[in-house]
């Protein structure tokens, strides 16, 4: 269940040490002693536990988990934990977010967890009579595709339609088979690739011809989420920097990501700095949702931006976005990893259509950040005074040093290892 009462505006969250952060969190969500204990204390994940979760095992690898503010999606506050290494990705999404309240937050909607299977027919005589002959025994095949998994079809999931595709490729025509399967809960790898298998051989017997490949997408464009806000030109107000000039452009960076791969790769990129951030927090498979997003964005033949802005009557900027969102809350890491279990609870989700929503709300989030800072003091300002806090830290800097060392590094404008080395040593005398 979301957490109603909820009031993701944390005044000065970010001047609170991690203790404090987390017990802040705990009392917000009712975080457990052993939740608690799993987010704060390195090496929670055990050998024997990740021995179990990959092969050839030596130890684990872990990575900051933070806490993005202000979100408010579809009414509802969320506290949304977000692991990455990348420095002003959180600050940039709680910026984001907070940008978006004036106007309500972010709206979200989302069809239904469908994924496709797919099944490749190949030494077909006859493609197209094959394809039809397939179509034909649609009722049969998703019978007994639905045989392979009673549970999914208990919950209302299961499968519920397929398609059939005529593919000439370099090496001749193959008959492609989808099978659309409503996952529920499931980011759905498992019991499709099942589904897919047990088809084959009743795909052969109808098509003619030898089956291949029979495994999952992750094109799963039957499985979208939208999100949309509204930010005021008041609310970009900065200084001197007005928010209607801000407004502009943002726009003009936006027409370009729209039709140009280049410049559209680093901005989807900045999108995905939010989306992987969560999607890995949760537990979740971050190539799938960054193989499918990536492949959504070039679905009409050339690659281009996964959001989209407009100025409104009113003169206020809308942006959208609408990504394929392949996540589950049951099975994988998800159900296994304690932090990833920490970070559910700390979201209060019910149902990985939620967590999609909210996933896709981070992204725009995030990616209106960064054409904010684009359009006005610039990306490096924010993201440079994050980055020499590594630089101070990995140059030996100690904690009674380090607010110091990062000064003179900014101060200075030359954020480097030697600048930062020779402050150092300065300091400690």
């Amino acid at each position: 269940m979301a957490h109603e009462e909820l009031d993701s505006q944390i005044s000065g969250f970010y001047k609170l040490d991690p203790d404090q952060r987390l017990r802040k969190v705990a009392e917000m969500t009712g975080l457990s002693a052993d939740d608690t204990h799993a987010l704060c204390r390195t090496g929670e994940l055990g050998i024997s536990a990740a021995d179990k979760m990959i092969e050839n095992v030596i130890g684990t690898f872990e990575l900051p988990m933070g806490v993005a503010t202000n979100f408010r999606i579809d009414g509802v506050d969320y506290l949304v934990p977000m692991a990455t290494e990348e420095p002003s990705v959180i600050a940039a999404a709680s910026n984001g977010a907070k940008a978006a309240r004036g106007m309500g937050g972010f709206t979200t909607e989302a069809t239904d967890p469908v994924m496709i299977g797919q099944i490749q027919l190949i030494e077909v005589e006859e493609p197209d009579k094959a394809a039809m002959k397939i179509l034909e025994a649609r009722d049969e095949l998703i019978e007994l595709a639905n045989s392979c998994d009673p549970v999914l079809l208990k919950f209302g999931g299961g499968c519920k339609d397929l398609e059939v595709r005529v593919l000439n490729t370099e090496r001749g025509y193959t008959v492609v088979t989808h099978i659309l399967v409503d996952c529920r809960d499931a980011m759905g790898a498992n019991a499709v690739n099942t589904m897919a298998e047990t088809l084959a051989p009743k795909i052969e017997e109808i098509g003619g011809g030898r089956v291949v490949l029979r495994i999952l997408s992750n094109l799963a464009v039957h499985r979208l989420v939208r999100a949309k806000a509204v930010f005021t030109p008041e609310s970009l107000d900065k200084g001197d920097i007005k928010g209607v000039d801000v407004i502009e452009g943002i726009l003009t960076a936006y027409a370009l990501a729209a039709v140009d791969p280049f410049r559209a790769t680093t901005h989807n990129k900045g999108i995905m700095n939010g989306i992987s951030a969560v999607v890995r927090a949760t537990g979740n498979d971050t190539r799938a949702v960054e193989a499918g997003a990536h492949a959504y964005a070039a679905m009409e033949g050339c690659y281009s931006s996964l959001t989209h802005y407009e100025k409104d009557e009113d003169g206020n900027l809308v942006g959208s976005i609408e990504v394929p969102m392949a996540v589950g809350l049951i099975g994988g890491a998800t159900a296994v990893h304690p932090s990833a279990k920490a970070a559910v609870k700390i979201l209060g989700v019910s149902s990985a259509t939620e967590l999609g929503r909210i996933i896709a709300a981070v992204g725009l989030a995030q990616n209106f950040s960064a054409l904010r800072a684009l359009a006005s003091t610039g990306i490096q300002k924010g993201h440079m005074k994050l980055h020499a806090r590594n630089m101070a830290v990995m140059a030996g800097a100690t904690d009674d040093i380090v607010d110091e060392v990062v000064k003179r590094l900014i101060a200075g404008g030359k954020v480097r290892m030697d600048v930062a080395e020779e402050i150092v040593k300065e300091l400690k005398g």
